[in-house]
């Protein structure tokens, strides 16, 4: 508790552990949460874009997330939890917002992977991206937030697990069948797909 106290007197702020800023959080220091949000909001984005596929509400997810935070910062009992317990909240808004107002059909957006994709088109960031998205927004929603978690904010099974509040068999067993359903949507084209988004960095 010393060592908290003694951190919460510095100005450097983009320097102090998670359970600093938590810790100064509690103590209404706004400086510190917004070093904290700038260090999670991409990560909670990309997951919320991801579960909603792409849908506008997205900013407003993050938004709603990082306010659950700053309103009781003191429900989260351990700094190495954060990034779990902001990805589990992200997700629950996603399934709520859904649930209150479903979106629109997958093909209503775009088409999955022809498979006669042509050279161009799988050099192309943009296609590659939405397809890969799409087949993903198209999983039912615990296979999608497995895959988001492991393959796209690169958390172990056991912290995705937790952040899920399953067990470790459980969560391999989602991941087991995002991937087959993955497999079925994007075709004969998903393994250089998935080789063309990994080489651009998306993942």
């Amino acid at each position: 508790m010393a060592d908290n106290r003694d951190a919460l007197k510095t100005t450097d702020w983009q320097s102090a552990s998670d359970a600093v800023l938590l810790h100064a959080a509690g103590e209404r220091n706004q400086q510190a949460f917004a070093v904290l949000v700038a260090r999670y909001h991409t990560q909670v984005y990309r997951v919320a874009w991801r579960l909603n596929g792409g849908h506008v509400d997205t900013d407003d997810i993050a938004q709603e997330t990082f306010l659950k935070l700053w309103n009781n910062p003191a429900q989260l009992r351990e700094a190495a939890a954060l990034k779990g317990w902001l990805m589990r909240v992200a997700s629950n808004l996603v399934m709520d917002r859904y649930r209150q107002k479903p979106m629109a059909e997958l093909d209503e957006a775009f088409d999955v992977v022809d498979t006669t994709l042509s050279a161009p088109a799988m050099l192309d960031q943009n296609y590659v991206t939405k397809t890969i998205d799409a087949a993903i927004a198209a999983l039912p929603d615990r296979q999608k937030l497995a895959l988001a978690l492991v393959h796209f904010e690169h958390m172990t099974n056991i912290a995705a697990a937790a952040a899920m509040e399953i067990s470790v068999d459980a969560l391999e067993s989602l991941l087991a069948r995002a991937r087959r359903g993955l497999k079925d949507k994007l075709g004969s084209n998903g393994r250089q797909l998935l080789a063309v988004l990994a080489t651009q960095g998306q993942t």
